[in-house]
Protein backbone atom coordinates (compact mmCIF):
# COMPACT_ATOMS: atom_id res chain seq x y z
CA UNK A 1 0.00 0.00 0.00
CA UNK A 2 1.15 3.50 -0.86
CA UNK A 3 0.24 6.81 0.74
CA UNK A 4 -1.95 7.45 -2.31
CA UNK A 5 -3.92 4.27 -1.54
CA UNK A 6 -4.65 5.49 1.97
CA UNK A 7 -5.62 8.94 0.67
CA UNK A 8 -7.91 7.24 -1.87
CA UNK A 9 -9.74 5.24 0.80
CA UNK A 10 -10.02 8.32 3.02
CA UNK A 11 -11.35 10.22 -0.02
CA UNK A 12 -14.06 7.61 -0.61
CA UNK A 13 -15.06 7.70 3.06
CA UNK A 14 -15.09 11.52 2.98
CA UNK A 15 -17.34 11.51 -0.10
CA UNK A 16 -19.81 9.12 1.54
CA UNK A 17 -19.94 11.18 4.73
CA UNK A 18 -20.14 14.47 2.80
CA UNK A 19 -22.97 13.29 0.56
CA UNK A 20 -24.85 11.91 3.57
CA UNK A 21 -24.55 15.20 5.45
CA UNK A 22 -25.54 17.25 2.39
CA UNK A 23 -28.62 15.11 1.80
CA UNK A 24 -29.58 15.30 5.46
CA UNK A 25 -29.51 19.11 5.51
CA UNK A 26 -31.04 19.39 2.04
CA UNK A 27 -34.10 17.29 2.88
CA UNK A 28 -34.65 18.08 6.56
CA UNK A 29 -35.90 21.17 8.29
CA UNK A 30 -32.93 21.07 10.68
CA UNK A 31 -30.61 24.07 10.33
CA UNK A 32 -27.24 24.41 11.95
CA UNK A 33 -26.19 27.71 13.47
CA UNK A 34 -22.46 28.08 13.86
CA UNK A 35 -21.07 29.99 16.83
CA UNK A 36 -19.05 33.15 16.21
CA UNK A 37 -15.33 32.77 15.55
CA UNK A 38 -13.44 32.69 18.86
CA UNK A 39 -10.23 33.92 17.18
CA UNK A 40 -12.02 36.97 15.79
CA UNK A 41 -13.78 37.68 19.09
CA UNK A 42 -10.51 37.52 21.03
CA UNK A 43 -8.18 39.32 18.61
CA UNK A 44 -10.35 41.41 16.32
CA UNK A 45 -8.56 39.85 13.34
CA UNK A 46 -9.99 37.46 10.79
CA UNK A 47 -8.79 33.92 11.43
CA UNK A 48 -6.85 31.92 8.80
CA UNK A 49 -9.99 29.91 8.01
CA UNK A 50 -12.29 32.90 7.83
CA UNK A 51 -14.68 32.59 4.90
CA UNK A 52 -14.28 28.83 4.59
CA UNK A 53 -17.89 28.01 5.39
CA UNK A 54 -19.21 30.67 3.01
CA UNK A 55 -16.74 29.46 0.36
CA UNK A 56 -17.94 25.87 0.70
CA UNK A 57 -21.57 26.91 0.48
CA UNK A 58 -20.86 29.02 -2.63
CA UNK A 59 -18.93 26.17 -4.23
CA UNK A 60 -21.72 23.68 -3.56
CA UNK A 61 -24.12 26.12 -5.23
CA UNK A 62 -21.91 26.35 -8.32
CA UNK A 63 -20.52 29.83 -7.66
CA UNK A 64 -16.80 29.15 -8.17
CA UNK A 65 -15.58 32.76 -8.31
CA UNK A 66 -17.54 33.71 -5.21
CA UNK A 67 -16.10 30.67 -3.45
CA UNK A 68 -12.56 31.71 -4.39
CA UNK A 69 -13.26 35.24 -3.11
CA UNK A 70 -14.48 33.98 0.27
CA UNK A 71 -11.55 31.60 0.74
CA UNK A 72 -9.32 30.44 -2.16
CA UNK A 73 -8.29 27.26 -0.35
CA UNK A 74 -11.77 25.73 -0.72
CA UNK A 75 -11.95 25.61 -4.55
CA UNK A 76 -8.25 24.61 -4.63
CA UNK A 77 -8.89 21.71 -2.26
CA UNK A 78 -11.97 20.68 -4.24
CA UNK A 79 -10.02 20.71 -7.51
CA UNK A 80 -7.15 18.68 -6.02
CA UNK A 81 -9.65 16.23 -4.50
CA UNK A 82 -11.59 15.77 -7.75
CA UNK A 83 -8.44 15.31 -9.85
CA UNK A 84 -6.88 12.94 -7.32
CA UNK A 85 -10.01 10.83 -6.90
CA UNK A 86 -10.69 10.67 -10.65
CA UNK A 87 -7.17 9.59 -11.58
CA UNK A 88 -6.85 7.19 -8.66
CA UNK A 89 -10.23 5.61 -9.47
CA UNK A 90 -9.13 5.02 -13.06
CA UNK A 91 -5.88 3.49 -11.83
CA UNK A 92 -7.66 1.26 -9.29
CA UNK A 93 -10.35 0.13 -11.76
CA UNK A 94 -7.66 -0.75 -14.34
CA UNK A 95 -5.81 -2.66 -11.59
CA UNK A 96 -2.70 -0.60 -12.14
CA UNK A 97 -2.45 -1.03 -15.91
CA UNK A 98 -3.19 2.66 -16.41
CA UNK A 99 -0.68 4.35 -14.11
CA UNK A 100 -2.27 7.80 -14.31
CA UNK A 101 -3.08 8.29 -10.64
CA UNK A 102 -2.02 11.60 -9.15
CA UNK A 103 0.93 11.17 -6.79
CA UNK A 104 1.48 13.02 -3.55
CA UNK A 105 4.13 15.72 -3.48
CA UNK A 106 4.87 18.47 -0.99
CA UNK A 107 4.01 21.21 -3.48
CA UNK A 108 0.32 20.44 -3.01
CA UNK A 109 0.57 21.09 0.72
CA UNK A 110 2.78 24.17 0.27
CA UNK A 111 0.30 25.67 -2.19
CA UNK A 112 -2.56 25.06 0.25
CA UNK A 113 -0.54 26.62 3.07
CA UNK A 114 0.26 29.68 0.92
CA UNK A 115 -3.44 30.10 0.06
CA UNK A 116 -4.46 29.95 3.72
CA UNK A 117 -1.74 32.36 4.88
CA UNK A 118 -2.36 34.68 1.93
CA UNK A 119 -6.09 34.77 2.65
CA UNK A 120 -5.36 35.58 6.31
CA UNK A 121 -2.90 38.39 5.52
CA UNK A 122 -4.84 40.00 2.66
CA UNK A 123 -8.20 39.99 4.46
CA UNK A 124 -6.71 41.53 7.59
CA UNK A 125 -4.75 44.14 5.62
CA UNK A 126 -7.83 45.14 3.64
CA UNK A 127 -9.91 45.29 6.80
CA UNK A 128 -7.53 47.30 8.95
CA UNK A 129 -6.00 49.48 6.24
CA UNK A 130 -9.16 50.30 4.29
CA UNK A 131 -11.96 49.35 6.68
CA UNK A 132 -13.37 46.69 4.36
CA UNK A 133 -15.57 44.11 6.02
CA UNK A 134 -15.02 40.83 4.29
Amino acid sequence: KTIEDYFFYIGILSAVIGITVMLFFRYSSYRIHLPPCIFHLMTGYYCPGCGGTRALRALLNGRLLQSAWYHPFIPYAAAVYLYFMTTQTIEHVSRGRLRIGMRYHNGIVWTATALIIGNFVIKNLLHYRYGLVL
